[in-house]
């Protein structure tokens, strides 16, 4: 499975987590009936049925049984919609993974504005501020194909409870098949010295395509990508800061709580620099076009250019 550029984000992540049950017999796969928007089914279901566990509408079960996995030594991933792999298993999550610090793999599907159709009751805004508050939790956000391969290989090597989020169709390669992921260090994209732009997950392919615009017009972005929101890599962050004196964050979430309430509680504390977050302001989902969010709340790429364009000049 090297050329991963035509293949939807689920269809890697099923085909990846096949791999891995092909290779070590500990690997479980756990579903709340929703396994064919996940990809696992028939993918999984077919090729590995002796570990595919579905747990039925049962969110907060299908969290208990990971955890009594993982506790007897298995490695289960548990997916579901980020809105009920967050907001609806709060407290199971807490106690069982993130107390207990239970070797849980937590896959939020969908997230975001990625919902669509689903509106404003499926359309979590909140899942990455939600999980990075838990002592223990890693957070992570994979940007392309490639960077998920390699992020899902690290989550089953690694005993460390984690959530990560899943956009279902395909995503615009950034990488390619020598990609690697360390939870501990950001992506530097491109390098500059008039604005820092900071992506995650599915907004910096966007963000790519925005920096390359900039350059044209003769406005050096530095771009920065956080694959892991949690741990997060605040060296690379404020040295850049410091280099342009301006930053954007741009993020498929509230600018609440999430990768922009991370880089503002670390430039707030070590680096005081001029930011604009980017994202979902304090509101909820509706049933919507991408488009149509991303103008009314105004994080697309027409907004990111104009407010790294403004941060370029009045930033330093």
């Amino acid at each position: 499975m090297n050329n991963l550029h035509d293949m939807e984000m689920r269809t890697v992540y099923a085909t990846v987590l096949n791999e891995l049950m092909d290779n070590n017999p500990d690997v479980m796969c756990l579903e709340a009936d929703l396994s064919k928007a996940s990809g696992t089914n028939p993918t999984v279901v077919n090729q590995h049925p002796d570990r595919f566990v579905n747990a039925g509408v049962a969110e907060a079960n299908m969290i208990g049984i990971g955890a009594g996995l993982a506790i007897e030594g298995r490695i289960p991933f548990c997916a579901t919609f980020s809105c009920f792999a967050s907001r609806r298993v709060y407290d199971q999550i807490y106690l069982s993974v993130a107390y207990a610090n239970t070797n849980v793999k937590i896959i939020g599907t969908a997230p975001g504005i990625t919902q669509g159709p689903n509106g404003g009751t499926h359309m979590d805004f909140q899942d990455i501020a939600i999980l990075r508050a838990m002592p223990n939790m890693h957070v992570y956000s994979p940007a392309d194909p490639y960077e998920l391969r390699a992020m899902i290989r690290h989550m089953a090597a690694s005993k460390q409870p984690t959530y990560m989020q899943l956009v279902r169709g395909q995503v615009a390669p950034v990488f390619d098949e020598t990609h690697t992921f360390d939870p501990e260090r950001a992506v530097m994209m491109r390098e500059g010295s008039d604005v820092t732009l900071v992506s995650t997950g599915y907004m910096t392919a966007f963000a790519v395509e925005v920096a390359d615009v900039l350059a044209g017009e003769g406005v050096s972005v530095e771009h920065l990508h956080y694959p892991s929101i949690k741990p997060f890599d605040a060296e690379r962050l404020v040295a850049s800061a410091r280099k342009t004196g301006g930053v954007v964050t741009v993020e498929n979430q509230s600018i609440i709580g999430g990768l922009g309430g991370a880089v503002c509680e670390v430039l707030g504390e070590r680096c005081p620099t001029r930011i604009k977050r980017l994202g979902v302001p304090d509101q909820f989902g509706e049933v919507a076009t991408e488009q149509y969010l991303f103008d009314k709340h105004g994080f697309g790429p027409k907004h990111i250019a104009a407010a790294c364009r403004e941060l370029a000049t009045t930033g330093k």
